[in-house]
């Protein structure tokens, strides 16, 4: 018996030195949270410093709320894992996950959102903000009862791999896609506008049980439009359906975004 006992002890010592890392992953504590959201905010080279900065500030107005702080009281569990992503071509984590539950933790994400502003970046890859949102969610420390991203554009996708692929992925891991897509037309870059981008983010964006888009169409709606996702988000409910005015663009064609790049430099003998 002895012996045996030893024999154990030996291998379990011997488990530890040549996997520590194994260990310690096992050994970490799961949270368990009502929600895991990924806030995916688009910067592209489209958007002026003046709205980087509003957006910003939306959002970090819109987390200080009452109404999201009683969203997030209204769970089973009382709390949130909430991350903020900027993207473009690439993606930069602005604020890393962590847990909300207080009004303070909400104001603490929203104070740390505010800290610091970055140049825009270029081109637009929703295909590679919802992988990189997805990956952000299967690699973190908490389970919960509901997976989010929750992504805002100005444009469809234009680089990296189809849209369509990158979104059935997503929703193949149990994650729900919603969009916020900017309707602003304010002029820039208005080659690449697509008029219906709420019907491309309806077709080919978003999916999932409870997945919604909620359109901006001027920029002074954007702050009431971000509590209002957040607050529908993180409560559970999906909101009343969208009037969104047909359009001559075919919406099922989710390589729009593509083609108009293709078409604009293409012309000019020229494919950035």
């Amino acid at each position: 018996m002895v012996n045996r006992l030893r024999l154990i002890q030996g291998l379990l010592a011997l488990f530890v030195a040549l996997f520590p890392g194994l260990l310690s992953r096992a050994a970490a504590q799961t949270v368990e949270v009502d929600l895991e959201l990924v806030l995916m905010v688009d910067v592209s080279r489209s958007m002026s410093q003046a709205e980087l900065e509003l957006q910003r500030r939306g959002y970090a107005e819109a987390l200080g709320s009452s109404e999201v702080f009683a969203a997030v009281q209204s769970g089973l569990l009382q709390n949130v894992a909430l991350t903020y992503v900027e993207w473009a071509g690439s993606q930069q984590v602005i604020v890393d996950w962590r847990v909300v539950t207080t009004r303070d933790d909400l104001r603490d994400f929203a104070r740390q959102l505010t800290a610091r502003q970055d140049p825009a970046l270029r081109r637009t890859s929703i295909s590679g903000a919802l992988a990189f949102g997805a990956e952000l969610i299967e690699t973190n420390q908490f389970a919960g009862l509901r997976r989010v991203i929750d992504i805002s554009g100005d444009g469809p996708n234009n680089f990296g791999p189809g849209v369509t692929f990158a979104r059935d992925d997503v929703l193949a891991r149990g994650i729900t896609i919603n969009g916020l897509p900017l309707m602003t037309d304010d002029g820039a870059y208005s080659q690449f506008n697509l008029p219906n981008l709420d019907i491309y983010y309806q077709s080919c964006v978003i999916g999932g049980p409870g997945a919604f888009v909620i359109p901006v169409v001027q920029w002074s709606d954007f702050g009431d439009a971000v509590k209002r996702k957040l607050v529908l988000e993180i409560a559970g409910h999906r909101p009343e359906a969208q009037v969104i005015p047909a359009q001559a663009r075919d919406p099922r064609d989710c390589r729009v975004g593509e083609k108009i790049w293709e078409d604009f430099f293409g012309s000019r003998n020229f494919l950035p």
